[in-house]
């Protein structure tokens, strides 16, 4: 299961996105989403779990919870819709 985890600080980095998810199993991958140009963390990132049991159990532990002075935003990620973003060009 794939899991988003919004509202991180700007000083949360993979590794302790992996640590504070791997207490309820096994963690396959912990990726802090970064802006391209600033190279800054967007405050947000995904967590991947391959048993949706834990990784259940893992949604219901950290949302709401504190990781480096914010309250996570933690829950089931939708599938990427392929819409191009931005403006349209004609």
């Amino acid at each position: 299961m794939n899991i988003y985890v919004g509202n991180l600080s700007w000083n949360t980095g993979d590794d302790e996105l992996l640590s504070a998810f791997e207490g309820f199993g096994e963690v396959s991958s912990a990726k802090v989403i970064m802006d391209r140009e600033t190279g800054r963390s967007r405050g947000f990132g995904f967590v991947e779990m391959p048993d949706d049991s834990a990784a259940k159990a893992a949604i219901d532990g950290m949302n709401n919870k504190d990781l480096d002075g914010r309250t996570l935003r933690v829950n089931e990620a939708r599938p990427r819709d392929d819409k191009p973003r931005g403006p349209r060009r004609f």
